[in-house]
Order: structure tokens, then C-alpha cells, then sequence
């Protein structure tokens, strides 16, 4: 038997590099998809209309995920995929089907970066906000289409969300204070209800859909569209989750008897991993205060 086909959007840095490299430690053969192929290129990362304009390149690549994946044993196929470009999308499946033939698990990783994501409301551009949303939600609704139909002639598959806090609540302040902006919060909002749809309209025909929130993981676009010395950013990275977290959550959903009898749920990331201990050594004990006992 073949192992199983996994198909990873965003998987060059961050959330989407760390499932990828869990997947393949799990057993899984990878196919590495973002909009960075190569080491190097540069990219708009800025979250508002104001910010945008000077371009850089982050850590992280499609390849150098993919080689990752090689060297545990697992074969990797890297596609560059962008969500923004509905002929990557179609390409990116077409080329893992002819390549592979299957996709067992769909992970929809990846999002929109770029201006209009934490404007405010007044200041958001409708133009980008339908950009947002074709980002967040409308490419992911494509490529998740496209999957699940050949998920449906094979009677099974799996598909696993990266939701957000900020699609199902509002923000505790305003967006450049510690909160974000309309055009994220009700893109996620919208991507939020696919998995249980999903669920609800196909788990009769052996598709299994979940939703993962990740709480706060610092990642590299994060640490580019907001900078390290950012006081908002210390505060919330102090008490985040490393990548690892959601990437132990999924591969839990995907390997347990008890994950895949829960489809159609949506799993806290940080609470999970910490109540069944999934990464060890995480979250590091707090030092004692003078006096404290343990």
C-alpha cells in the first residue's frame, strides 16, 4: 500500500511548514504548496493600504520544506500555489493527481498576505477587501472543491481548516492596539463555517472535516508585517504556541480513532495539545516566584 498523500497550503514557513514536516514524520507523503517555491523571493507582507510598498523576502520556501520532508523519509512534492490565482489551484491538484493520484488529507494552511487585512474600517478599500476575502476564503473554497470531488469517488478523505479566533469574535481592540481588522475578522468568519458544512453534507460518504484554531503563533509574515519590537507583539508572543502545537493537533486528528470519530469539530489548538501533553515539554514550566511553592 502506498502511504497516504498529504496536500499542504502555506507550507513554506510557519503553521503550514510545521504540519507539513508532522505529516511526513506521521507517515505521510507531502505536497508542499505556497507562493514562495524558491529561497529569495520577495513579497508585500504589509497588512494596510498604508504600510504597503517595499517588499522583502522571508525565511522559508517551498523546496526547502520539501527537502525536509525527504530527509525523513517521505516523498515531497513542492508546487508553488497561490491563492489569489485560480490556475495555480487547478494546476497544483491536476499535477499531485497525475503525480500521485490521491489526496487523502487536504490542509487548507494558507492565507492572503498583503494590504487590507487590518485596516480600519474606514480606511479599507473595497477593492481590497473583495481581494481579502478571494484570499481567505473564495481560493480555498475552490481548491476545496476541487479535492473533495476526488475525495467523493474514492469514499474517503479528510479536511482539516486552520480557522481563527478573529472569524468568530470581535476584536478586543482596535486594529494597530492589539486587534484586527473587519476585512480578516469576517474572511475567517466565512472560512470558519466551511468545515462544518462539510461535515454536515458529506460525512455520509466518508469525508471527515475539522476545523483547527491555533490561538497566537508567531510566525515569520507576522514578525514582517508588524516588526519583533513591537509591544503588542512581545506581549502576545510571550504566551503563544510555537508551530508545533496546531501541527501535534492535526496529526491527532488525523492518526486517533477518537480524532477521526470527531469530525465536524473545532479544536483549540493550545488547550488540546497542553490537557493531552502531545508536545513534550510544552508550554515550559514558569519559573517560581520567591516563596512559591510547587
Amino acid at each position: 500500500m502506498p502511504d497516504p498523500v498529504a496536500f499542504v497550503t502555506g507550507a513554506s514557513r510557519g503553521i503550514g511548514k510545521a504540519g507539513a514536516l508532522a505529516l511526513a514524520e506521521a507517515g505521510y507523503d507531502v505536497v508542499v504548496t505556497a507562493r514562495t517555491l524558491r529561497a529569495g523571493e520577495k513579497r508585500d507582507y504589509a497588512a494596510t493600504v498604508a504600510q504597503s510598498g517595499h517588499e522583502v523576502a522571508l525565511p522559508g520556501s517551498v523546496e526547502e520544506t520539501a527537502a525536509l520532508i525527504e530527509e525523513r523519509g517521505q516523498r515531497a512534492l513542492p508546487l508553488r500555489l497561490d491563492l489569489l490565482d485560480r490556475d495555480s489551484l487547478d494546476d497544483a491538484v491536476e499535477k499531485t493527481l497525475s503525480t500521485w493520484g490521491r489526496i487523502d488529507v487536504l490542509y487548507n494552511n494558507g492565507i492572503y498576505q498583503g494590504a487590507g487585512l487590518m485596516d480600519p474600517l474606514l480606511d479599507l478599500p473595497e477593492d481590497k477587501l473583495r481581494l481579502v476575502f478571494e484570499g481567505n476564503f473564495f481560493g480555498q473554497f475552490h481548491l476545496t472543491r476541487r479535492v473533495l470531488r476526488h475525495m467523493l469517488e474514492r469514499g474517503d478523505g479528510t479536511i482539516v481548516n486552520m480557522t481563527s479566533a478573529a472569524g468568530q469574535n470581535d476584536p478586543p481592540h482596535k486594529p494597530q492596539e492589539g486587534g484586527w481588522g473587519l476585512a480578516y475578522g469576517a474572511s475567517k468568519a466565512a472560512f470558519h463555517r466551511l468545515a462544518g458544512f462539510l461535515h454536515v453534507e458529506h460525512h455520509d460518504r466518508g469525508i471527515r472535516a475539522y476545523n483547527i484554531e491555533p490561538g497566537y503563533v508567531a510566525t515569520e509574515a507576522q514578525i514582517a508585517t508588524v516588526g519583533q519590537d513591537d509591544p503588542i507583539f512581545k506581549q502576545q508572543s510571550a504566551f503563544g504556541a510555537p508551530p508545533e502545537v496546531p501541527a501535534a493537533m492535526l496529526v491527532w486528528i488525523l492518526t486517533t480513532e477518537e480524532g477521526r470519530a470527531r469530525s465536524g469539530e473545532t479544536f483549540h489548538a493550545p488547550s488540546f495539545v497542553k490537557k493531552r501533553g502531545l508536545v513534550p515539554g510544552w508550554p515550559p514550566k514558569r519559573p517560581s516566584k520567591p516563596g512559591e511553592t510547587t
